[in-house]
């Protein structure tokens, strides 16, 4: 009994470095997203950092429909790039935990 849950342990500390390491590679995953008609680009990491924001000139002449635009654009990024980065943490998580009886509805 003791060695398993050694193992276990053993196994919980290889999955917690695999995670550091997924949310380490997650900072050069990059999800690109744009407005309808192109006139505003962004760029996220999976982890949500923004590396770039593109705005057409034909924008800047109207604040509100910048701020808009802004914001339409960057919560799909967000959205998208959340969804990224659950679906590989849970997946690198899924895959280093001990088979233990009903922990699986929580991944």
């Amino acid at each position: 009994m003791f060695g398993d849950m050694m193992n276990m342990m053993g196994k919980l500390k290889e999955t917690q470095q695999k995670i550091e390491a997924t949310k380490q590679r997650l900072h050069t995953v990059l999800i690109d997203e744009q407005s309808h008609d192109g006139l505003l680009k962004v760029t996220l990491t999976a982890n949500r950092t923004l590396k770039s924001v593109t705005i057409d000139d034909s924008l800047l002449a109207d604040k509100e429909q910048l701020e808009d635009y802004l914001i339409l654009v960057l919560n799909k990024a967000i959205e998208r790039a959340t969804s990224v980065n659950e679906t590989e943490l849970a997946a690198v998580a899924k895959e280093g935990m001990p088979n233990i009886p009903g922990m699986d509805k929580f991944f």
